[in-house]
């Protein structure tokens, strides 16, 4: 059998010189890989802090993303948590010093402003809402502060949720199968125009290199409070949960124009949501009228401005439409 089945396969392969678009379609690939590459490589930061972490003196690396040319820089909470001193290496071998901004546990992310009056390279932010899974990844980092390190593959699913080490779940996540090599964390994760659309963060270990990165519209809004506040101010439901594709018969049925929105994958004990009678399995379809699309949309739409203030959270709950009256509290670290 094994031998009849090997002649059949050979039989139906066309000859090697009858097949010239999978060298052709390979050499694309690669020059668009080596092409972002090229563009964003020399915006990712090598990052080495030195400070006190479980009561002794330590020393840790990360990557990071050069953001604007004055030096602002995204990477992860996790990096430079504890910190006391933190010190940056750009891959054509310049180093200076970076002041700790804010930064945000809840979504494991972290801003620096490098201590230079030089102009750097930055790269360019994308938009996260567009993925679709299939799409090239390519994550870049820094790990030894003189060269890259670089691994490409695909978005393997949107929306996911990933709890960090403060024991939060954070929403609206990208998983990719490009590896996450150690020292890459906090560096960029890029599509195939040269954007960022993630800022690596997590990586499990024996599951075939399943690699995390926090969306890149989540932390242009941990960016933004943390420039206005030097922190994330927000406001709290108390839920998290992850985005998912309506149905187009759910979205005719009840003239919902939006393609996604937020199923409730938990509802946090005393906080506002159980005080509203939010369920698990709830899909929060807008927020005080505002369409959720996300994760990344109740972050959006719970910021200062809903701490104590009543909002009017619409739910599908099966096949019904529930308004949830909810008073939100103002979220600490």
């Amino acid at each position: 059998m094994s031998l009849r089945f090997a002649s059949q396969t050979s039989a139906a392969r066309p000859p090697a010189e009858a097949r010239p678009d999978d060298a052709a379609l390979l050499d694309s690939y690669s020059r668009t890989v080596t092409r972002v590459v090229d563009t964003v490589a020399p915006s990712v930061t090598h990052i080495r802090v030195r400070g006190a972490r479980q009561g002794r003196q330590a020393q840790g690396t990360g990557s990071g993303a050069i953001i604007s040319p004055d030096g602002l820089v995204l990477t992860n909470n996790h990096v430079i948590d504890g910190a006391d001193a933190i010190d940056l290496t750009l891959g054509d071998g310049r180093r200076f010093g970076a002041r700790l901004l804010g930064r945000d546990p809840d979504t494991d992310l972290a801003v620096l402003r490098a201590e230079t009056t030089e102009t750097l390279p930055s790269a360019r932010l994308g938009n996260s809402k567009a993925l679709k899974p299939g799409q090239i990844a390519i994550a870049i980092g820094n790990p030894l502060g003189f060269e890259s390190s670089v691994t490409a593959g695909i978005v393997s699913a949107v929306g996911r949720s990933l709890r960090t080490q403060n024991g939060r779940l954070i929403g609206d996540v990208i998983q990719t199968d490009a590896a996450l090599n150690p020292g890459n964390s906090g560096g960029p994760l890029v599509n195939a125009a040269g954007e960022i659309i993630g800022i690596n963060t997590a990586m499990i270990m024996g599951a075939q290199n399943i690699c995390f990165a926090v969306a890149v519209n989540t932390a242009q809004h941990v960016l933004t409070q943390i420039l206005m506040h030097g922190k994330v101010r927000r406001a709290r439901l108390g839920i998290a949960g992850e985005q998912i594709s309506l149905p187009q018969r759910l979205r005719h049925a009840h003239g919902l124009t939006q393609a996604s929105a937020l199923r409730v994958a938990e509802v946090f004990r005393g906080g506002a949501a159980e005080v509203a009678g939010v369920q698990p399995g709830d899909v929060v379809l807008d927020v005080d009228a505002s369409p959720v699309t996300g994760a990344d949309d109740i972050v959006r739409l719970l910021d200062s401005s809903r701490i104590g203030t009543r909002v009017a959270v619409r739910l599908l709950r099966g096949h019904e439409i529930v308004i949830a009256t909810a008073v939100p509290d103002e979220r600490n670290e």
